[in-house]
């Protein structure tokens, strides 16, 4: 079996580009996916966005080809040379590495885009106004990397992907809004029901930094921002002899690897980065409990955020039974007073017995670092001390725990 690149069509007037990839072999299968966004009016040269929507339709196409992992790809009038090529198979082998470990796959060899071409094309130069696009991922770090934008008068504005909390959160931060929505192919959702197709984490932070790109040409943008800290460096389990990273396409790995293949081979006149690089995840909770407005609106619970709306939380933001759930309230809880730290949450995690093996994954005792965007395990002691320290949370079942040991 092999998967294969189709192409795309888009309707920059109308906001919307379709992208087409399929199994070909013992499965025939095609696929459509749609991404939406506000109608665009400026004009940018056609190699360019050829090579935005060629780039982008790379990354989109992961989610399809997870189902059956085909050794054999193929791009459809291909225009990868063979350094781009080997970026995609960097980005595939580690981007997937956390689904590669649970699916019990050896990604040994397994991921080689096909090259065709020398790199031949001149980049064209593509002025851009002097502000920026930040992308609004729904919980603290965007929250703290806008603000930070702001102590340091930068002009800029913000994208989301379409859900709700983010938007509600844009509209809070004020600026101009691009909302991009996704629109995954029904049969694949379909397929992932078979009991033969793979199911599993897709590095999704490599999308946003392709859809964000694409958005900053389009709407005339010279840098594209994301709030991802330090933490993300930080692996979780050792597999086959390589490191996983949930958080790779967090990492600064990855933020170098994208600004040089951007740089390279699609636009030298755009960057990417993130102003809380530096930050671990304490500090930029440190930063973020100084904007408390943004409390009863922000949530990094990932159920708000799945493709798949009937998935979402109704009734709270929270669903306070995750490992991001209980890291972000261990947190807060060592900055912010106990009565605002439930409010927040509507439940004291502390003392959920239930939650103890993930407790003890957190602080480093039990497995491995949780699959989530949670800080290390130093983090989470530093944090416990500091809670410690404060008093109010000491008599809970989780922190008598931690005392104990």
């Amino acid at each position: 079996m092999k998967f294969v690149f189709k192409g795309h069509e888009s309707n920059l007037e109308k906001g919307e580009i379709i992208f087409s990839f399929g199994f070909r072999g013992e499965k025939n299968i095609d696929f459509a996916e749609k991404i939406s966004f506000p109608p665009v009016t400026n004009k940018i040269p056609e190699t360019l966005l050829k090579s935005l929507l060629n780039n982008l339709m790379l990354i989109l196409g992961i989610s399809y080809w997870k189902a059956y992992c085909p050794k054999e790809i193929v791009v459809e009038n291909n225009f990868l040379t063979h350094e781009q090529a080997e970026f995609w198979n960097i980005v595939y082998t580690k981007g997937m590495g956390e689904f590669f470990y649970k699916n019990k796959i050896d990604f040994r060899g397994l991921v080689s885009f096909p090259s065709a071409k020398q790199n031949s094309e001149k980049l064209v130069s593509f002025p851009r106004k002097n502000r920026s696009l930040l992308g609004i991922g729904g919980g603290k770090d965007s929250i703290v990397a806008a603000e930070l934008l702001r102590q340091s008068n930068q002009q800029f504005d913000l994208a989301t992907s379409g859900f709700p909390i983010q938007i509600e959160i844009a509209k809070m931060i004020g600026g101009e809004i691009i909302n991009t929505f996704k629109e995954i192919d029904p049969k694949l959702l379909e397929l992932n029901k078979e009991a033969d197709v793979y199911n599993g984490h897709v590095p999704i932070s490599v999308y946003y930094a392709f859809i964000l790109l694409l958005m900053a040409a389009l709407f005339d943008y010279r840098s594209v921002i994301v709030g991802n800290e330090k933490s993300a460096n930080y692996g979780n389990v050792e597999y086959l002899g390589e490191m996983v990273n949930h958080q790779w396409s967090k990492s600064e790995e990855f933020e170098k690897l994208f600004n040089d293949y951007v740089k390279r081979f699609i636009t030298p006149d755009i960057s990417y980065s993130s102003p809380l690089r530096q930050m671990t995840e304490l500090q930029a909770v440190e930063e973020f409990v100084k904007y408390p407005k943004y409390f009863k609106v922000f949530s990094s619970c990932n159920k708000n955020y799945k493709i798949n709306s009937s998935a979402s939380l109704k009734a709270s933001r929270w669903c306070r039974e995750c490992p991001k759930c209980l890291f972000v309230f261990i947190s807060l809880a060592a900055f912010l007073p106990k009565k605002e730290v439930l409010a927040i949450f509507g439940k004291n995690l502390l003392e959920e017995k239930s939650l103890l093996p993930l407790f003890e994954e957190l602080i480093g005792i039990r497995n491995f670092k949780p699959f989530e965007c949670v800080g290390t395990p130093e983090e989470v002691k530093e944090a416990l001390e500091r809670i410690l320290g404060k008093g109010e949370f000491n008599k809970t079942i989780l922190v008598k725990h931690f005392k104990s040991l």
